[in-house]
C-alpha cells in the first residue's frame, strides 16, 4: 500500500511536470489569459494575461497517476464518490473560467447561479451516499459520536458550499491556494490508511504529487493559475473526503486557513451593508495584508504557516482518535 501511495504521488508528480511546459503555451496561444478584476490590488495588474485554467491540468495527471497505480481502485464506490465531486466541482468551475476567458464576461457565471449549482451537487452527492454511510460525526480530540439525524444533510450542504468557497477565495496570491491545499489533504491520507480506504488515500497522493508540479509553475511569478477549475475541484475532493471518512467536523480545523478566509468575506459584506464600514483594507484577509504593505511572498509564507499547523492539528485529531 504504502509503495503505491509513493508511486501515485511520483507519477502524479511527474506527470504535472511534463503536462505543464506544454500546457503553458498551448494556453498563451489560444489566449486562455486571466482578467484581473479592478477592485483588487492595483499590484495584481501586471497579472494580466497569465494564462488559467491550469487547474484542468493537475486534476487529469492526478486521475491519470492513480489509474496507473492502482486502476481497482475505480470500482471503488469511496474512490467513486469523491472523484466524481473533485471532477463535478471543476467543471463548474471550468464554466465560469469558459465565460470570462472566452466569452469575455468579466463576472463569469453570477454569484447566485454558481451557488446553486454548488448546492445540488451537494445534495446529489448526499444521497448517492447516504445509503452507504450514517448520520454519525465525530468529535474531533474526544471518542464521542453524535448521531445528528437529518441535520447531516444540513453538514454536507455547508461543508461542500463552505469547502469549495473558502478554496476559490484561497487562490488569489500566487501557490496560496496550492500550498494551503497540501497541507488540508494530508491528513485526510491518514484519516484514509487507518480506516483502510486505500484507493482513497492514493488519489489524495497523486494529487498531491500533481499540486507539487503545478506549484514550480505558479510560485511568485506565477506562469499559470489554477483558475476556478481547480479551486473549485480541490474544494469538492476535500469536502467528499471528510464525508466518506467521516470527519466532517475535523475538516474545520484542518482547514482552518479557508475558513478564516470566507469569514473575513462574510464579515466584511455584512459590516459594510449594515454599518457603510468595512472592517479590513480588502477582503478576502491575503488583500488585508498585501494593502498593509506585506510582500505577496510574506503573505503566502504566513498563510502557507497557519495551513501547515492546521495540517499538525489534523495529524493530532488522527493519533488521538
Amino acid at each position: 500500500m504504502l509503495i503505491k501511495m509513493i508511486l501515485a504521488f511520483g507519477i502524479g508528480l511527474g506527470l504535472a511536470l511534463l503536462a505543464y511546459p506544454v500546457a503553458i503555451p498551448f494556453l498563451h496561444k489560444i489566449k486562455f489569459g486571466q482578467s484581473i478584476r479592478e477592485l483588487g490590488p492595483k499590484s495584481h495588474l501586471v497579472k494580466t494575461g497569465t494564462p488559467t485554467m491550469g487547474g484542468v491540468v493537475f486534476i487529469l495527471t492526478s486521475l491519470l497517476a492513480t489509474l496507473i497505480v492502482s486502476p481497482s481502485s475505480f470500482t471503488s464506490i469511496d474512490f467513486i464518490v469523491v472523484a466524481l465531486a473533485f471532477v463535478g466541482y471543476a467543471v463548474i468551475g471550468f464554466i465560469d473560467d469558459y465565460l470570462i476567458v472566452v466569452k469575455k464576461k468579466n463576472d463569469g457565471l453570477r454569484a447566485k447561479h454558481k451557488f446553486i449549482m454548488q448546492s445540488i451537487l451537494a445534495i446529489v452527492f448526499y444521497i448517492a451516499y447516504r445509503r452507504l454511510t450514517n448520520s454519525l460525526i465525530i468529535i474531533p480530540f474526544t471518542h464521542i459520536r453524535i448521531d445528528v439525524g437529518w441535520l447531516y444533510i444540513v453538514l454536507v450542504f455547508f461543508m461542500f458550499t463552505g469547502a469549495t468557497n473558502g478554496v476559490n477565495l484561497s487562490d488569489g496570491l500566487d501557490g496560496l491556494c496550492a500550498g494551503l491545499s497540501i497541507f488540508a489533504l494530508i491528513p485526510y491520507i491518514y484519516f484514509c490508511c487507518r480506516i483502510e480506504m486505500n484507493s482513497v488515500a492514493i488519489l489524495l497522493c497523486a494529487v498531491i504529487g500533481s499540486l507539487f508540479g503545478y506549484l514550480k509553475y505558479n510560485m511568485y511569478p506565477a506562469k499559470i493559475f489554477m483558475g476556478d477549475a481547480g479551486s473549485l475541484g480541490l474544494g469538492g475532493l476535500l469536502a467528499a473526503v471528510a464525508m466518506v471518512t467521516k470527519e466532517e467536523v475535523a475538516l474545520v480545523l484542518i482547514g482552518g486557513v479557508f475558513v478564516v478566509e470566507v469569514l473575513s468575506s462574510i464579515i466584511q459584506i455584512v459590516s459594510f451593508k449594515t454599518r457603510k464600514k468595512r472592517v479590513f483594507k480588502m477582503a478576502p484577509l491575503h488583500h488585508h495584508f498585501e494593502l498593509s504593505g506585506w510582500p505577496e511572498t510574506k503573505v503566502v509564507r504566513v498563510f502557507w504557516a497557519a495551513g501547515a499547523l492546521c495540517c499538525i492539528v489534523g495529524l493530532i485529531i488522527g493519533a488521538l482518535m
